[in-house]
């Protein structure tokens, strides 16, 4: 400005310089004066800046809470949890699990070491409990789980046994006395377990039917299981689903339905005709393939299907190739059911797990609706309550992702399913179920909305992988309100924006990342697992300034962005 406090550049001029200014040198210059200050705020100024900092395709809207592209380029730099700022050595051992408590004022923690520690999350982290599970023929805790109301723990591990063993247990933890309540038998121990009310959880068992074929059965259990009268289950049999060709059931967890109509973020839907993922829907008993609503005549169903095969009654009798492409054939018909509501409007539940029809590696993820009805130990004596003629349950869902799954994970709201997988090659045929095809490096971040049973969003190649399909390992992730993090093999954590599909922090360790977990009331802390024994706990740059500071105060948005240029 001239002396008579006159601007000697149109804001034009002086904006079209402003876009060639990285974001710290824009804010840098909104000090000289106040036709710079004002023009430093533009608005589209600051789109162009989000856009080309982030890297974001330009299709993507702003995220739909944002009044301002100022305000979101700030959220993204300052409120991603990528400080460290603890890191916790009291493990001895690889850490292969976390998870924290409702409240967030809790977690707890997994690892080879055999035991399963409970932290109090404090502005310093400090050991509250540690579990040694050695005395019960354990060989290392796997994974834990609070219940809703933060009273008892799950922890999972594997017995000690053969090389080739897939047994395990789950134990009760009371987070009151931190007594030991309850335990229970978990077949295979990659099931891991998990709550599907406050006091009831879900376990499984494998029983083998021939060289590649078994039966899963998932059992409902009583936490309390000291009743006196012999009259009062403390176990029931949830559902029995045959696996075919060397495949299981595992990773267990359970989706509330009752946020679905109201989700925290809404995912639009990606192109289904360029999505990799195939999605069945097993809920009709169609006999005959027709557009539209429920047709009248449609083809038997597969649970009837698989009943007449293992009764006898289908002739001839089928080879275990010809029924895994009568099973296919079968899954590609149907209709998408929306969750059920009982008399009371009590809403049901959707119950996840990884499975498979082709191979022994997991790559389809089964979804089971769960009835209120269903959601208790009360009820007929195990064995009654079904009919004769209903000897396996039929999946609801069948999401096939043609890769070796790797992780799962539900956002806060439980409508959207986030999965890690390493794909296949294009075209791949299986012709061994012992021999599934070999997987990508590549990790594919997947995401399916379990309301509309659609993919959405583009799948999301962030990170690698290196282990061969024989080696592979359970890597959890977790999701926030605004961000989605995983391990990784890479010796990386790894945090992406839900809305953008971008990945926004690395956060190393020494080793293997396992396991990440978001406090679930203040997404800006973040704790990862590692195979280097440590946690490592994370928070956001504007979390960290306020703890620094002697009062908390706020803090120009100038004070944080600037400061990378030094």
């Amino acid at each position: 400005m001239d002396e008579g406090g006159t601007p000697l550049l149109p804001d034009s001029l002086v904006y079209q310089i402003f876009l060639s200014l990285g974001p710290a040198d824009v804010l840098a210059a909104g000090l000289v004066c106040r036709q710079w200050q004002a023009v430093s705020r533009d608005e589209f100024l600051w789109r162009e800046q989000f856009y080309r900092y982030y890297q974001v395709a330009r299709d993507v809207p702003r995220h739909p809470a944002a009044t301002s592209w100022y305000e979101e380029f700030q959220r993204l730099y300052d409120t991603v949890p990528c400080v460290e700022v603890q890191t916790l050595r009291e493990h001895t051992d690889q850490v292969l699990h976390l998870s924290f408590s409702h409240s967030g004022y809790q977690f707890a923690s997994c690892s080879k070491d055999c035991t399963v520690k409970i932290w109090s999350n404090d502005l310093t982290i400090s050991l509250l409990h540690s579990a040694d599970m050695r005395p019960y023929n354990w060989s290392y805790t796997q994974f834990s789980q609070f219940n809703k109301d933060d009273s008892l723990l799950l922890a999972s591990g594997v017995f000690l046994g053969p090389h080739n063993s897939s047994s395990g247990e789950i134990a009760v933890i009371s987070l009151d006395s931190f007594a030991l309540l309850s335990r229970v038998r978990n077949k295979p121990y990659d099931v891991f377990g998990c709550w599907l009310t406050e006091t009831s959880l879900i376990s499984g068992n494998l029983h083998r039917i021939g060289d590649i074929t078994s039966c899963s059965v998932l059992w409902l259990n009583n936490a309390f299981q000291d009743v006196e009268s012999e009259n009062v289950n403390v176990v029931k049999r949830l559902f029995k689903i045959q696996n075919l060709n060397a495949s299981t059931i595992r990773t267990v967890m359970v989706a509330d339905c009752s946020r679905f109509d109201s989700p925290d973020l809404l995912l639009e839907a990606g192109d289904p005709a360029t999505s990799p993922c195939r999605i069945f829907d097993l809920g009709g008993d169609n006999e005959e393939e027709v557009a539209g609503p429920a047709p009248a005549h449609a083809k038997e169903g597969l649970r009837h299907f698989l009943d007449r095969v293992l009764e006898g009654r289908a002739q001839p009798q089928p080879s275990e190739r010809v029924l895994e492409t009568k099973v296919a054939e079968l899954l590609a018909q149907g209709h998408t059911k929306p969750p059920e509501r009982s008399a009371t409007g009590a809403m049901s539940k959707y119950l996840i797990f990884t499975t498979g029809c082709l191979t022994y590696s997991p790559h389809q993820i089964g979804i089971k609706q769960i009835l209120p009805h269903q959601m208790t130990t009360a009820g007929p004596v195990l064995g009654e309550g079904r009919g004769s003629d209903a000897f396996f349950d039929a999946l609801d869902h069948v999401i096939d992702v043609h890769g070796h799954i790797i992780g799962m994970g539900l956002s806060p709201d439980n409508r959207y399913l986030y999965v890690n997988s390493r794909a296949w090659p294009s075209g791949a045929v299986v012709a061994d179920p012992m021999q599934p095809p070999p997987i990508a490096e590549e990790i594919d971040l997947l995401v399916f909305d379990l309301k509309t049973m659609r993919e959405v969003r583009r799948a999301l190649r962030a990170h690698r992988a290196y282990t061969p399909n024989d080696e592979c390992f359970f890597i959890f992730l977790d999701v926030s309100r605004d961000f989605v993090a995983s391990g990784a093999e890479d010796r990386h954590g790894y945090i992406w924006d839900r809305h953008y599909n971008i990945c926004l922090a690395k956060l190393r360790h020494e080793d293997v990342v396992n396991s990440v977990a978001f406090s679930p009331q203040e997404q800006e802390l973040l704790l990862t697992a590692s195979d280097d024994a440590t946690i490592k706990a994370w928070r956001s740059p504007r979390t960290v300034r306020v703890f620094q500071a002697r009062r908390p105060r706020p803090r120009a948005f100038f004070s944080w962005l600037a400061s990378q240029r030094r």
